[in-house]
């Protein structure tokens, strides 16, 4: 079995139903295709470097499994079919250095979205 790691890309107002979907689909996957899948991990919400289907920023996923060719074709046919993966690109690891691959789970920071609240002299007097 080869190595491999995935990055797909949602569209970032999805709900956490419609996430939950695409990522049990390929786990699915990785799973009838008697594969193994080592890390699923949500990068967040980061801005596209040129916007896609006039979306600006997308929802990062990176899965880390292993597998063969026939998994990879099901896997990426099933990400091009769905409407919300933006994009996807599958990576063949297997050759890489053991120092490029971490194994152990690392913690990503999580990326929040900052909403500003103007606030008013009223509220302000409210609140003393």
């Amino acid at each position: 079995m080869r190595k491999y790691e995935t990055i797909f890309i949602l569209q970032p107002e999805l709900s956490e139903d419609d996430i939950k979907s695409v990522t049990t689909k390929a786990q699915d996957v990785i799973s009838t295709y008697k594969g193994e899948c080592f890390r699923m991990d949500d990068w967040g919400i980061r801005k596209l470097a040129y916007p896609i289907k006039k979306s600006a920023r997308g929802r990062y996923y990176y899965l880390r499994f292993d597998g063969d060719s026939a998994l990879i074709a099901e896997l990426e046919r099933r990400l091009r079919l769905d409407d919300k993966v933006l994009r996807y690109q599958s990576v063949n690891i297997t050759d890489l250095p053991e120092r490029a691959v971490p194994e152990k789970k690392v913690e990503v920071p999580e990326i929040a979205l900052e909403e500003t609240v103007e606030e008013t002299p009223a509220a302000e007097e409210a609140a003393e």
